[in-house]
């Protein structure tokens, strides 16, 4: 496991870390070792698995884990969910990749319960670090229970998303665990502007906010609109055929 102390002594003091140095010096070390490992992604929606997964898959097998119960409304979170499906899909036929799919329970008290006394936090503020490192905790623990080599998060293709924030939550909650963090700032090197282009090209839904109830109101979103078009969009497509994706965890669990 890389160690936040150790990353930061590659920097100049006071010097903002740049941890996408850090992710290719880690595919570097797997290059030399003729390793391929397996990571879990966490994503919070298409948009950001779209250049992650393009970049990533060139070295390890990959797995999106969808784990949002700060999504609202549920209709909403349900339609994400369909679109991260969709693109997961589309993307293996177009590359001739495997990237699989593991879709947690939504439980928006679970996130509820950690974030509420932070409701009229800013959006970019402290409840976000807190939504963050709430989210990696789990996919760090599901990484684990199914023998992953990593776990991290995409939500740092986003450049309204705090990068430093998410490597410093990840570094620190891989200590729970038997499992890595992967440190990633995937925006760089053109990573956002990619992802953009993206879904322009796989026609990707990107939604107006991030997600949250209290960022939603402060924002001024219509939510009954957001709810009305996702009930549309998840009666149309709810019946859609996403077997070929997903992860078999009754195997894996067989295989342990």
């Amino acid at each position: 496991m890389l160690e936040y102390d150790q990353i930061a002594a590659e920097f100049e003091q006071g010097q903002k870390i740049n941890f996408d140095r850090i992710l290719q010096e880690v595919i570097a070390g797997w290059q030399r070792d003729g390793a391929r490992p397996r990571l879990m992604m966490h994503s919070c929606c298409a948009p950001c698995s779209t250049y992650t997964l393009e970049y990533l898959t060139q070295f390890a097998d990959v797995t999106i884990y969808y784990y949002n119960p700060n999504i609202h409304p549920r209709m909403e979170y349900e339609r994400r969910k369909l679109v991260q499906e969709q693109f997961i899909l589309d993307f293996n036929q177009k590359t001739g990749n495997d990237v699989h799919f593991i879709s947690a329970e939504y439980r928006p008290s679970d996130w509820l319960a950690q974030t509420k006394a932070l409701k009229d936090e800013p959006e970019g503020g402290a409840r976000c670090k807190v939504c963050y490192d709430f989210r990696l905790d789990a996919v760090a623990a599901k990484a684990q229970e199914l023998g992953f080599d990593y776990f991290g998060s995409t939500l740092t293709i986003s450049p309204s998303k705090n990068a430093q924030w998410i490597n410093e939550g990840g570094l620190e909650i891989q200590h729970l665990y038997n499992v890595a963090y992967l440190p990633s700032d995937f925006k760089k090197r053109g990573g956002y502007k990619r992802s953009v282009e993206m879904c322009a090209e796989y026609n990707v839904y990107r939604q107006c906010y991030c997600g949250c109830l209290f960022a939603a109101k402060k924002q001024g979103i219509d939510l009954a609109a957001v709810n009305r078009e996702a009930t549309q969009y998840v009666a149309q497509h709810e019946n859609d055929d996403f077997a070929a994706i997903q992860f078999n965890i009754a195997a894996k669990a067989e295989s342990i």
